[in-house]
């Protein structure tokens, strides 16, 4: 799995001109699912974004997770995050996982998740217009296909 994780003062999805989720002070997370993730692939990224010390301290130290500042997370899946642009002008997203196991793991990573923090989704496969304001900005790109998970 791939997560981009950008931390926020305040965000909100819309579907069909109708929020259908809205946080304050917290963290989007970008997620997308690789045709060979796991649940355990799912799990490892929800703990490591739920600990990821990304807010700061009293000392303006990054030291800080989205536990400690009794933040959010407002979860969004996106399978573009697979997108592979190496080759011509179209992305091509074979290592994307299909819709139907990609939605299953993405939901695995959102109810792992709720077990540390309160989690707000958009919805899988729907058009959805993201508002966020970024705060510092702070961005970052987890992938659990690496050693770092």
């Amino acid at each position: 799995m791939r997560a981009i994780l950008q931390r926020v003062s305040q965000a909100r999805v819309n579907v069909d001109n109708e929020v259908v989720g809205s946080i304050g002070h917290g963290l989007v997370v970008y997620v997308g699912v690789h045709l060979d993730d796991t649940v355990e692939d799912a799990k490892k990224l929800a703990y490591k974004i739920a600990h990821a010390r990304v807010f700061e301290d009293d000392q303006g130290k990054m030291n800080l997770s989205v536990i400690d500042v009794n933040g959010e997370v407002l979860s969004i899946s996106q399978f573009t995050l697979y997108g592979e642009t190496k080759k011509g002008h179209r992305p091509s997203y074979d290592k994307a996982a299909r819709p139907e196991p990609a939605n299953l793991l993405y939901e695995a990573f959102n109810t792992e998740l709720r077990e540390s923090v309160p989690v707000k989704t958009g919805i899988f496969q729907a058009h959805m217009i993201i508002d966020q304001t970024n705060d510092g900005p702070v961005t970052l790109v987890y992938e659990t296909r690496e050693a770092n998970l």
